[in-house]
């Protein structure tokens, strides 16, 4: 690893955090203290320097601001951005729409929902913001070949609702289609069941409220309680072909396997079929599952990724 790299790192940004701050206390330390001693002498202190402690004390408190509305505290995961991730996102969503510009808009777009709707909603939309963004700017942007979105999975139901207001403002009338077991906590296998991090359970209860933020097509929204390859399950939501399906459920190979073909079964022609945490190293399952079905007879076209998403369309 060259040095550039190594500073770039996140171990590396961490280890040296604590120097940074030392250097701006030191920095502090040395304007206010020519302050004091212009005051003390009884000479007005440099303008360029009273200037400077304005400036400092401006920025503390703009960044104070910015941290509580986009920091970890109060939901557990941070939703500052960074300048590198973000244009490796836009080119990513351009690459898959064909459309730069409107990859940006999009993208932008999807990050102010992200933030308003984690702010007044329960709990958090699960994934980085890379992620999330990714997926609520690319999608419609694909344009589905209807408006029947089903999700496979929703913690919170807060992305559902971000889905449900992007389709819209892109001239949609979405109706949307939930399958979730609600247990309480996320469930994955292979995982610990522990609360999630913004303390707020994991239930029908939440998934509604959050649901709600979308307006009417929020409201309306259908949702089936159970596991994805339940017969009965599939069965009470099997009886229409869905534009959109969005396979964010079990994460292990066996269980994305089966949520594949099942998305083969009830996906209209030309549906987007995403697969969230493809290539994700935390789930290998993800990628192993997918590589695999693509492999035999399918009617999946694989279209690309974008912030450990995989995008597929539907003959």
């Amino acid at each position: 690893m060259n040095s550039r790299s190594m500073l770039r790192s996140s171990v590396s940004r961490r280890l040296l955090r604590p120097v940074a701050d030392l250097i701006d206390q030191r920095i502090e330390r040395q304007v206010r203290s020519a302050v004091r001693r212009a005051d003390a002498q009884g000479t007005p202190a440099a303008p360029a320097t009273e200037q400077l402690v304005r400036d400092v004390e401006l920025l503390r408190r703009r960044q104070l601001t910015f941290e509580l509305l986009l920091g970890p505290r109060g939901r557990g995961i941070s939703r500052m951005v960074a300048e590198a991730p973000l244009e490796r996102l836009y080119a990513e969503v351009a690459a898959l729409s064909g459309d730069r510009d409107a990859a940006v808009r999009n993208v932008a777009a999807a990050f102010r929902l992200l933030v308003a709707l984690e702010s007044l909603g329960v709990g958090r939309i699960a994934g980085g913001t890379m992620n999330i963004c990714g997926k609520l700017g690319a999608i419609p942007l694909l344009d589905p070949p209807n408006d029947e979105i089903l999700e496979i999975g929703t913690l919170y139901g807060m992305f559902s609702a971000g889905l449900v207001r992007m389709m819209e403002r892109d001239g949609r009338s979405p109706s949307l289609t939930i399958v979730d077991p609600f247990a309480g906590v996320q469930l994955q296998p292979g995982t610990d069941q522990r609360p999630d991090p913004t303390g707020a359970p994991v239930d029908e209860h939440a998934v509604r409220t959050n649901l709600g933020l979308a307006g009417p097509a929020g409201a309306a929204a259908r949702i089936q309680q159970g596991f994805s390859e339940d017969p009965e399950t599939r069965a009470a939501v099997s009886d229409r072909r869905y534009g959109v399906i969005v396979v964010d459920g079990d994460h292990s190979a066996k269980g994305v396997a089966q949520d594949l073909q099942w998305a083969e079964e009830i996906a209209a022609p030309g549906a987007i079929v995403v697969l969230d945490d493809y290539g994700d190293p935390h789930w290998p399952g993800i990628k192993n599952a997918l590589d695999d079905h693509l492999k035999g007879e399918t009617r999946f076209t694989y279209l690309g990724k974008a912030a450990h998403a995989a995008y597929l369309r539907a003959s």
